[in-house]
């Protein structure tokens, strides 16, 4: 008779690092809850992978959170990936819309409280579980044009610490991932307003940025370590990219 696999649910499933994280846990013996709010984007995701399994989820709204709780059913979740999240301006402070800093503080904080809460306790009481969090080099240096996702950021790597400190004495793991540069099919798209020459331009002269697929290895690596192991916080950056505001453009010798 075999172990049930593990599960880990993944919040913003549909594209991207969620969408790579899906499959590669689902690719090294997990069960994966993939949820997000494109039905059509999971359904893709889920004939991937017959252990992935899919459910429509805005994390945004508590009542979806909460049906997203009831589809769980009572199973054990070993693993929550906070992943939801974006950038939805290059803005500057002053020119800045108030209603986009609100959307980015709901979608990637908040969004990230209304999950934890509705995960961890049931991890508490099984005695076991890991929380990891998606923030970013963001999270660490504020650039210009960035305030209400580099804001977000911050928050979210606050929430990450604060987790740590106040489940000390459990057996819960909570780590943050910290990528720097990632070209993934969506993000600098958003950001910019669906403009193509604006988000290319932030790639642009770089040889080799991250992949989603990169940031999928780092959260597979921290949640397949030993239990009794956690990986407080990860930064990951291509060699390009020394800092946020330090990127080399053209060919690596």
């Amino acid at each position: 008779m075999t172990d049930s696999p593990k599960i880990a649910i993944i919040t913003g499933a549909s594209s991207g690092i969620g969408a790579a994280t899906a499959i590669l846990l689902a690719e090294n013996g997990f069960r994966v809850i993939a949820g997000a709010r494109r039905v059509d984007r999971l359904k893709e995701l889920e004939a991937k992978n017959d252990a992935i399994e899919i459910c429509q989820l805005d994390v945004t709204d508590q009542a979806s959170v909460d049906a997203f709780v009831k589809h769980i059913n009572g199973r054990d979740v070993d693993v929550l990936i906070n992943n939801a999240g974006g950038a939805f301006d290059s803005a500057s402070v002053l020119d800045s819309d108030p209603e986009i800093w609100k959307k980015s503080f709901d979608v990637n904080v908040v969004g990230s409280v209304r999950m934890t809460k509705a995960i961890t306790p049931a991890m508490i009481k099984a005695g076991k579980g890991h929380i990891v969090v998606m923030s970013s080099t963001a999270a660490q240096v504020a650039y210009e044009n960035g305030g209400s996702y580099v804001a977000a950021k911050f928050a979210e790597r606050s929430l990450a610490n604060t987790l740590r400190l106040e489940l000390n004495g459990t057996p819960i793991r909570v780590t943050e991932i910290a990528p720097g540069m990632v070209k993934t099919d969506e993000f600098a798209l958003v950001r910019n307003s669906g403009d193509a020459v604006k988000a290319a331009k932030i790639y642009e002269g770089v040889e080799f940025p991250l992949t989603a697929e990169d940031i999928a290895e780092s959260i597979r690596w921290s949640v397949m370590l030993p239990a009794h192991v956690n990986i407080d916080s990860l930064t990951i950056r291509p060699v390009a990219q020394a800092a946020a505001h330090k990127v080399f453009r053209g060919r690596l010798n």
